[in-house]
């Protein structure tokens, strides 16, 4: 029985999220703390207080998520949970893989706040507001979605940012050519093509000058090999390699995140049961349309915490 351990993107925020854990265990609590002291604001307080529309914004929740995750990590830990004893892979939507990797200790959780702040305002302002957009297809093939993407762009860019599974696919890039392939979706049959509140269109070809920040800013911080695999947004495959996940984050900021293939890999290569660590049930909901025979479980507040703890660490099914 192999566990993976996933950790969710941005759109799992939601205010108040991880105080129980602060609460509960003094672990979890110098998490938020670490993140505090190396964003030099107190971030706690806005997850934890809100205002919501502050807390979405890309460059907070991005940080803010990862503490959720790491919290949690650290609250495990506390009951006796060894991430490299136990789990055999990790993996993260989108931002998810910086949390991920703080969790398998290839970046400390200050840098990784650190580089989750950069990363949040280099996509903020790499496209000039209102000039960017994404969309929700559901119920649509992804060949017929590609071909809608390839006939809107016309010289402008338009593409698939993540496949999500469960016959849901995001699409991004420049305004017209988003709202013109969405159109192209629904005569296509789409059951739904949903125009997304979003800040900027993440995942596409125009966020390369974000990439290109984000390349130099790994390269400023220490990083070590990962105490457990992460498989890659990009490619679908693991690596404990530095050198080669500093890449792959980079390319992450433009490419797809393929997180259908992902779970589907977990389910070829023996995965059993997958963990979503941190905020919300997301990925959870996910990874059941992808693959159910692969169990599911969250791990947000210190209830799921002992639930965990129970499964991991008391059990001798694993």
């Amino acid at each position: 029985m192999a566990v993976a351990f996933t950790f969710p993107g941005q759109g799992s925020q939601a205010v108040g999220m991880g105080k129980d854990l602060a609460d509960s265990f003094p672990e979890a609590r110098r998490v938020f703390q670490e993140v505090d002291d190396a964003l030099g604001e107190n971030l706690s307080k806005l997850i934890w207080e809100g205002p919501e529309e502050a807390l979405t914004l890309t460059a907070n929740a991005q940080p803010a998520l990862m503490a959720v995750s790491l919290a949690a990590i650290r609250a495990l830990e506390s009951r006796g949970f060894s991430l490299k004893d136990k789990v055999a892979y990790v993996a993260g939507h989108s931002l998810g893989e910086y949390s991920a990797l703080a969790a398998a200790g290839f970046v400390s959780v200050g840098d990784a706040a650190r580089l989750l702040r950069i990363r949040g305002n280099a996509m903020q302002a790499a496209v000039p507001p209102g000039e960017g957009a994404m969309a929700a297809i559901i119920g649509l093939e992804q060949a017929d979605v590609e071909a809608a993407c390839a006939e809107a762009a016309k010289g402008s860019v338009c593409q698939v940012a993540n496949d999500n599974g469960g016959g849901q696919l995001v699409i991004s890039g420049a305004k017209a050519a988003v709202e013109l392939a969405a159109r192209l979706c629904t005569e296509k049959g789409a059951k739904r093509a949903l125009m997304l509140q979003v800040s900027a269109p993440f995942h596409s070809a125009l966020m390369t000058p974000a990439a290109e920040i984000m390349r130099d800013a790994l390269a400023e911080v220490a990083k070590v090999a990962p105490v457990v695999p992460i498989v890659s947004n990009v490619t679908v495959t693991p690596t404990s390699d530095p050198d080669e996940i500093s890449r792959r984050l980079v390319e992450q900021v433009v490419a797809r995140v393929r997180w259908r293939e992902t779970v589907e890999w977990f389910g070829a290569n023996g995965v059993t049961a997958l963990y979503e660590i941190g905020a919300g049930k997301v990925l959870s909901g996910l990874a059941r349309r992808i693959n159910r025979d692969i169990a599911t479980a969250s791990v947000g507040s210190s209830a799921e915490v002992e639930t965990a703890r129970a499964a991991l660490v008391l059990s001798d099914a694993i």
